[in-house]
């Protein structure tokens, strides 16, 4: 498995934790119906899935190279859907955490 596949997984993977975490931000946050949740929680399922198609022997490296790839797209989603420009902050830290999820896929299978 070469590195774009793993990174396409943790890509879907973010953006399913964020959109089922968001679901219930909206019930609890933005005063949304309860309804919201039952996309939310299926999405938070695909999250999970998506994490287990992670070649990898144990979870919780497949969990630690996963949250360099979860800040930079909150980030994104910060941008895109809640129309907030990141600052340089967050973008250095962002980056700082996709190097870090970098170090633990790339070092893992080498």
């Amino acid at each position: 498995m070469t590195l774009l596949a793993p990174l396409a997984i943790y890509v879907l993977a973010a953006l399913a934790e964020i959109a089922g975490c968001f679901a219930f931000w909206a019930w609890l946050r933005l005063d949304r119906s309860p309804l919201w949740l039952l996309p939310g929680m299926l999405s938070l399922a695909l999250f999970a899935w998506l994490l287990t198609r992670i070649d990898t022997d144990f979870a919780g490296r497949a969990y630690a190279a996963y949250g360099g790839i979860y800040v930079l797209a909150s980030l994104v989603w910060l941008w895109l859907t809640e129309g907030q420009v990141p600052t340089r902050w967050d973008l250095l830290g962002g980056g700082l955490c996709v190097l870090g999820a970098a170090v633990v896929l790339v070092g893992a299978r080498g």
